[in-house]
């Protein structure tokens, strides 16, 4: 290979390695009997989606444990693949006519839909060409798509099967309609906001009783129009007497009974409230029971129509709000109208204001599936992680409801369903029926409704292997190990893909359900596309490298928290990623120096060499440790803190002296040794979370490693630590004399020592093994702390004019005199402390002031307490330094 560059490029050495890994088919998964699997299957990205920052949160955690496990030696298989997103993908192709002046029904269902293939061949992959950016190791060999003819096969096969169970009926009901997208929504595909509105009270004249009114209280004075009852609390004695009676409904003059119903609160508003069955769903429950007419005053647009009177007819529904409001106030029929904050559901695709909307639909029954999905979880086969999410699970799956499955869409997977066009008999089949089996006509019409999206991401697990086939890769690679995913789709997706395995497959669909936290912009906003608030990860890459993100976003990341993502935090990436980069380079430039490895006899350690062995060890467990608890957090932590701060700034600090004043060519080779192994151990741990830059420095220290060639870091052993490698003894004994050279370097840079001056130390060590441990390695201090002759006894009396700092009871003496203009610098230590006495003061005044401390917002208050305590121990720390020098 060429020679390494002074300065990191990880733009060039990323693109590189990626295409390398893919030609070697390095990423590719195979059934192996021989080894365990290990399997991911990926949440499937919308086929209309872009990369934004909780994709590279989701898919960097993935891709840490594919590269883990696989060098853990499992057959690894990260399943990739796009969902077809019903909604979404019409809206943009629908918006698109738009442009053109026209709407789906002007280029009809089957030219829309060759539209929307042609827009998903053309522009559907976008999202996966930026996973590979991000360094995503899936074997893209079996990449699937929810709409591809063999998950449409499985998705005809389980509507089937629930049909002939019983577990999938059609029923008119109350469901969420999205006027904009003109379609049906299940419950959990209602966005709600709360929003500061009103509660009008409404008089309804009571029958043939002159001046008597019963008043309602209404959020929605609009749907008073197709109202069928007045309902009352049984246990309300106010009202009693009025059960059974009739009122006229305000505008439109129609009679309707006043019944008693347990649903009715009798502390909500007037205790009184008005019932509209085609409109509410709480009111389609009471009519059902009370056998009410069902009302609907409005088309699937939200638009009036006639049975809301020929006033309202032709109007959006809060053009009429505003109209029945005026008119009840002309009729003297609104009491009054009161503040009231109420949570409002949206479209979650568009942000439309839902509909209670009265339609035929399709439904899959739940609670008989729920059961054995909440067993399973109880028992210990699936766990979550973080655990507090089992509580979340458990609460909606005891409360679960039908599922709406039918959309008025025309992109999606078509409702299997036929309907002969002589009898109206109908048929549930793959295909349509050459003949109805009750009349013999031989024309038959397809449902047109589409199914949810989620009803074929809810059998992704299994149905990307093959299902209803019995394949080898269902028997081989499912169940999945890992589900990595967002707590927001518990209910859209995990619960239901529990269920479906269950029913489908009797087995769980996974082992663990990981769910991450939300990554957040600077004011506290989860990152999305339609807010706009997150910023291009592959702007990101470019500038800074897919490594320097990946490192970032998971060291910032507590496993399970949220992360406020700002452009300062990729920095701690990139600057790792060049620190790693420049430890390399001075390790290969070094080893190339030195001919040859140690045979093992000629292997002669230091303290400082058995100092990183016992750190390296340490530092495999822990580290493996956090990987297998996902706690990549910690791991990124343990990976920066032992190789930038043990391994660079001391292992190969110290070795330096052997390398360039050393002599001794068994000493050099230990450490060059050391040094490569060191560097090795650190690479295969750092790859799973910054795969090309491993990669990269891997390859390049392979030369010094003739015997053992492998074509990738890919195909090496993640390391395993060794219990004969650790030694805590020498490992304590390196720590003290680290601990005493950082108090040395301390002292020269309070006091001001310039850094090329050497300087006499004078160390007090009563105990005996303190003396021994530091006269014994003296030659570190001398080389890593600048120090020119050293006196260490038990003996030592403070000299005059000197710096003093203890470590574990053990005294350090620095003399000043002739190392530093002593008046000169006094004079220096006291205006800075004047300074800092002066910042305390002010900082202590604003912290006294009540107006600050209730006004400023929390974290402005924090910072200010934490700049306080900073103060008050500079002071502390300059008034011992100036006192050094009396």
């Amino acid at each position: 290979m060429d020679q390494m560059e002074k300065v990191y490029n990880p733009k060039e050495i990323e693109s590189r390695w990626y295409k390398f890994w893919q030609e070697m088919g390095l990423f590719n998964a195979e059934i192996n009997t021989e080894k365990k699997p290990y399997t991911i299957v990926i949440p499937p990205p919308n086929v209309t989606g872009i990369l934004h920052m909780g994709h590279v949160l989701n898919n960097t955690i993935q891709d840490i444990m594919i590269r883990y496990k696989r060098l853990q030696d499992y057959e690894t298989l990260w399943l990739p693949g796009t969902d077809h997103a019903g909604i979404a993908t019409q809206n943009v192709v629908e918006r698109e006519l738009i442009k053109q002046g026209k709407s789906r029904y002007d280029v009809g269902r089957e030219d829309l839909i060759k539209q929307i293939w042609k827009w998903q061949e053309e522009k559907g992959g976008r999202i996966i060409d930026q996973l590979k950016k991000l360094g995503a190791s899936c074997d893209w060999r079996r990449e699937r798509f929810t709409m591809d003819e063999g998950l449409s096969n499985a998705v005809q096969e389980v509507f089937i099967r629930l049909y002939e169970k019983g577990l999938i009926y059609k029923g008119k009901y109350i469901i969420n309609w999205c006027p904009r997208c003109e379609t049906a929504l299940s419950d959990d595909e209602v966005d709600y906001e709360d929003r500061d509105s009103h509660l009008w009270y409404i008089k309804y004249p009571v029958k043939d009783k002159s001046n008597e009114f019963v008043v309602v209280a209404t959020t929605r004075p609009e749907t008073m129009l197709g109202d069928t009852a007045v309902a009352v609390s049984p246990k309300d004695e106010r009202y009693k007497h009025l059960i059974g009676e009739k009122v006229i409904i305000p505008l439109v003059e129609r009679e309707v009974p006043i019944i008693s119903d347990d649903y009715v609160d009798k502390e909500f508003g007037t205790g009184c409230v008005k019932v509209t069955p085609a409109h509410d769903p709480n009111d389609f429950e009471m009519g059902l029971r009370h056998n009410l007419q069902q009302i609907l005053i409005m088309d699937e647009k939200a638009v009036m129509n006639r049975n809301a009177g020929i006033d309202y007819d032709g109007m959006n529904r809060f053009e009429c709000r505003e109209k029945v409001i005026e008119d009840l106030k002309e009729r003297k029929l609104l009491e009054k109208i009161e503040k009231h904050s109420y949570s409002l559901g949206h479209c979650y695709r568009c942000h439309t204001v839902i509909e209670p909307y009265l339609s035929i639909q399709w439904f899959v029954k739940m609670k008989p599936m729920a059961k054995k999905a909440i067993k399973v979880v109880k028992d210990g086969l699936i766990e979550f992680q973080p655990p507090r999410w089992e509580k979340v699970y458990y609460n909606w799956m005891e409360n679960i409801r039908d599922w709406c499955i039918s959309r008025q869409i025309w992109w999606g997977h078509r409702i299997p369903v036929y309907y002969c066009e002589n009898c109206k008999e109908m048929v549930v089949a793959k295909e349509p029926p050459r003949k109805c089996m009750k009349c013999n006509g031989e024309k038959f019409t397809q449902d047109p409704d589409v199914l949810d999206t989620w009803f074929s991401s809810w059998l992704w697990p299994f149905s990307t292997m093959g299902w209803p086939e019995k394949t080898k890769e269902l028997n081989y690679f499912y169940p999945t190990d890992l589900l990595v995913t967002d707590p927001g789709i518990i209910f859209f997706w995990v619960a239901r893909m529990i269920m479906s395995s269950l029913e489908f497959i009797g087995e769980i669909p996974f082992k663990t359900v990981l769910l991450h936290g939300v990554v957040l912009d600077a004011q506290m906003r989860r990152m999305e596309k339609s807010l706009g608030n997150s910023p291009d990860p592959i702007d990101i890459i470019e500038k800074f490298g897919a490594d320097a993100l990946r490192f970032s976003m998971v060291y910032n990341t507590p496993k399970g928290n949220d992360v406020v993502y700002t452009d300062s935090l990729v920095e701690t990436g990139r600057n790792f990623a060049n620190k790693i980069w420049n430890a390399a380079r001075f390790t290969i430039t070094n080893a190339e120096k030195i001919g040859g490895m140690p045979e093992p006899e000629d292997i002669t350690v230091d303290l400082v060499d058995r100092w990183i062995l016992h750190r390296l060890h340490t530092a495999i467990y822990e580290i493996s440790k956090a990987y297998d608890e996902y706690r990549f957090n910690d791991a990124a932590h343990l990976l920066y803190n032992f190789f930038w701060n043990e391994y660079c700034a001391w292992y190969l600090e110290i070795i330096k002296d052997r390398f360039y004043h050393s002599d001794d060519i068994s000493s050099k080779r230990t450490a060059k040794y050391l040094m490569l192994k060191v560097l090795d151990y650190s690479l295969r741990m750092l790859h799973p979370i910054m795969p090309f830059i491993s990669e990269e420095i891997w390859q390049r220290i392979q030369k010094f490693y003739p015997e053992i060639r492998y074509d990738s870091i890919m195909k090496v052993s993640f390391p395993i630590a060794d219990q004969d490698q650790l030694f805590p003894e020498d490992a304590k004994k390196m720590e003290l004399i680290i601990k005493i050279i950082t108090s040395i370097r301390s002292i020269r840079k309070d006091m001001n020592v310039p850094p090329g001056e050497k300087v006499k130390i004078d160390i007090k060590a009563v105990k005996g093994i303190d003396r021994l441990i530091l006269q014994e390695n003296r030659h570190y201090l001398k080389v890593m702390a600048k120090v020119s002759d050293i006196y260490i006894g038990d003996d030592v009396v403070k000299p005059s004019k000197s710096a003093t700092t203890v470590v574990d009871e053990v005294e350090i003496y620095m003399p000043l005199t002739g190392i530093i203009d002593l008046e000169k610098e006094r004079e220096r230590l006291l205006k800075k402390l004047a300074q800092v006495e002066k910042n305390l003061k002010n900082c202590i005044k604003k912290l006294d002031n009540q107006n600050f401390i209730k006004n400023a917002p929390e974290d402005v208050v924090q910072k200010e307490r934490e700049r306080k305590e900073s103060l008050q121990i500079t002071s502390e720390k300059l008034k011992a330094n100036i006192a050094f020098l009396e």
